[in-house]
């Protein structure tokens, strides 16, 4: 049987023309590293690096009852969203399992949207790639045929360019049409870089301050090349995904499939601040109540998310038994040796009763216990 051809984003020439190492990626071929997995991690946090998350779905919405659908279906209010507001959401099932973690964009205000062709886009969505398709079936079964609701897919014809590190804002403001160091976090505009226009946001993955730039496939390698000849005397760095996965894990960031599943509930991953179930229904509320009233009770057996520190130098990795004694625990999630730290960090899910801070484990290495420490979470965090 054929392997199934790979997903290019429009970097893709750049990358392997300068020596990125191509992987699968959830279907995409995508740069994992460069030089060093430690260089480009240390690049993001003491200067800058740039990184292609063009395989991220992108998703607009359109129509008069787009509003009513997004609100019907996130856990985060977005009746109240501003124009320009940003908002970290998930989607879940009835049952509260989770089937994606997004950032939900408002686009236009309700006063804009009368004013304009009713399939003016009004909100955006940035989901996992992984579950791109996923996530626009589940959206489909909630839409009736008489709703006013457009959802249009523009992964392919856009692309998603992250700009991350203490340097990032200093480096893009100067090129943006905008004051982009008065941004706040979580918001974003309208822009151009140079003489393209852009969708310019104060987010990113990393646990540094940065940006990122949605804009037409058609302009990401000119917007990529001007970043990296502007920022070469700052030291910037393409960056793959290797490193964008150690500095996400050193900042608690959650990665679907790892912390985040349809088995997990947002209580048990600790997204408690992206859920809004005050005064308003939506998919998974009940189930999510419900888990919220266990756990405020202490009546529950679920596991939950934590963060681990271990002795000696090497790392635990996903699937790895987390120990007390003869008992197994939990499991590792996510773990790797922390460039920042120069220690070895994981997360993972533990037994409720073992998941209070300072509480002494192990996790058994290749059939070698290395003990290990609940630590608060997150592990790094920017001045």
């Amino acid at each position: 049987m054929a392997t199934p051809s790979l997903s290019h984003t429009p970097l893709h020439a750049w990358h392997v023309e300068h020596g990125g190492r191509m992987v699968d990626f959830a279907g995409w071929e995508m740069p994992v590293q460069y030089t060093s997995i430690v260089e480009e991690h240390n690049a993001v946090r003491s200067s800058l690096g740039l990184f292609d998350v063009s395989h991220m779905g992108r998703l607009q919405f359109s129509g008069s009852a787009c509003e009513k659908l997004l609100d019907k279906l996130l856990t985060r209010r977005v009746r109240d969203m501003l124009p320009g507001d940003i908002r970290y959401s998930l989607v879940c099932q009835e049952e509260g399992g989770i089937l994606d973690d997004v950032l939900v964009y408002r686009l236009l205000s309700q006063a804009e949207a009368t004013e304009v062709e009713d399939d003016q886009p009004a909100f955006q969505l940035v989901v996992n790639a992984s579950n791109r398709q996923k996530i626009v079936s589940h959206f489909h079964t909630f839409v009736d045929a008489t709703d006013r609701v457009r959802m249009s897919d523009l992964t392919t014809v856009t692309a998603m360019i992250a700009v991350q590190g203490p340097r990032a804002i200093e480096l893009l403001d100067p090129l943006v049409d905008f004051e982009l160091t008065q941004l706040a976090n979580y918001h974003g505009t309208y822009s151009e870089v140079e003489d393209k226009p852009c969708y310019v946001s104060r987010t990113g993955y990393t646990g540094e301050d940065g940006a990122e730039i949605i804009c037409s496939a058609n302009y990401a390698e000119p917007i990529w090349e001007l970043l990296m000849d502007v920022g070469k005397d700052a030291g910037i760095a393409a960056c793959g995904l290797a490193a964008r996965d150690t500095l996400r894990l050193e900042a608690a960031m959650p990665l679907y499939g790892h912390e985040l599943s349809e088995a997990i509930n947002p209580v048990q991953a600790g997204l408690g601040f992206g859920v809004n179930v005050k005064d308003r229904e939506f998919v998974g509320r009940d189930a999510i109540v419900k888990a919220r009233k266990q756990y405020a009770e202490e009546n529950h057996n679920l596991p939950v998310r934590v963060g681990l520190e271990l002795g000696g130098k090497r790392p635990a990795r996903e699937g790895a038994t987390i120990l007390n004694g003869d008992n197994v625990v939990g499991k590792v999630t996510s773990g790797t040796f922390s460039p920042t730290l120069e220690k070895p960090i994981a997360m993972g899910y533990v037994t409720h009763e073992n998941s209070v801070v300072g509480t002494e484990l192990a996790i058994d290495i290749r059939g070698k216990q290395h003990a290990a420490k609940i630590v608060k979470l997150p592990f790094y965090k920017r001045k």
